[in-house]
């Protein structure tokens, strides 16, 4: 999580927050009201993968327009950031990424601070209890992966990119590439893998799925694991804010 300035002194119920989903197939955004709910219809357009950095602010900056005022601006980024810069955007075709000071630039460019966290963690901080170890993975263009302790953060690990099975990662196995080419059937059986891989890993008190192929899942959880809307991915936005 990273933030390029602060906001002006102004009532906290009056604050709108802009909170962007950047993911590997879309780019959706909504404006939220201090509790966290959407005050705007989301807008979408899909990502320019492949674009450099600089396009995407460009692009980011038209998509959002239409959405009136703000006041901050929350960014959930599919990949690794620290302090505002990107260390790894595995699902967005450019190279150009690593390294790149994306709260600075966006903060500059729409004139309001700006926050930003991993995709997968940003989707958590709306889902989670905020008790015990729970853990929050996304299943889109790629697995998102994110874990929290009494509702702080951990440190974040790419679990995407780590081997899962028959010599594969976990993205390669259970992205929307390998739904698409394995077919429903077998890409639940590998869900259901993932998830007593993240039991073992993580000693969780509660799981949380999120993701636009969440919703593909089809077999039983258990009572500790829930599938949770695909804009918690947004709705986290505020959360962000709170220090």
């Amino acid at each position: 999580m990273a933030d390029s300035g602060s906001v002006e002194s102004k009532s906290s119920g009056d604050i709108r927050t802009l909170a962007i989903d950047v993911g590997g197939t879309g780019l959706k955004a909504s404006l939220l009201d201090a509790a966290g709910d959407m005050v705007t219809d989301r807008v979408r357009i899909d990502t320019p993968v492949g674009a450099t950095p600089d396009k995407f602010v460009e692009v980011l900056t038209g998509l959002v327009a239409p959405l009136g005022a703000f006041d901050r601006i929350s960014v959930g980024f599919p990949g690794v950031v620290r302090k505002g810069r990107i260390l790894t955007a595995p699902n967005l075709g450019n190279d150009a990424w690593k390294g790149y000071a994306l709260a600075d630039r966006l903060g500059k460019a729409l004139g309001k601070p700006v926050r930003i966290a991993n995709d997968s963690e940003l989707a958590g901080l709306a889902v989670i209890s905020g008790e015990g170890v729970e853990a929050t993975i996304t299943l889109g263009t790629g697995f998102g992966s994110s874990f929290f302790q009494d509702g702080r953060p951990g440190p974040h690990m790419e679990v995407g990119h780590h081997p899962f099975r028959h010599g594969e990662t976990y993205d390669e196995q259970l992205g929307n590439a390998a739904l698409k080419d394995v077919g429903t059937k077998r890409w639940n059986r590998r869900v259901a893998k993932a998830i007593a891989n993240m039991r073992v890993l993580t000693n969780f008190d509660r799981l949380y799925i999120g993701g636009g192929n969440a919703r593909k899942i089809n077999f039983d959880l258990a009572g500790d694991v829930t599938v949770v809307p695909n804009e918690a991915g947004i709705k986290g936005g505020v959360m962000l804010w709170k220090d």
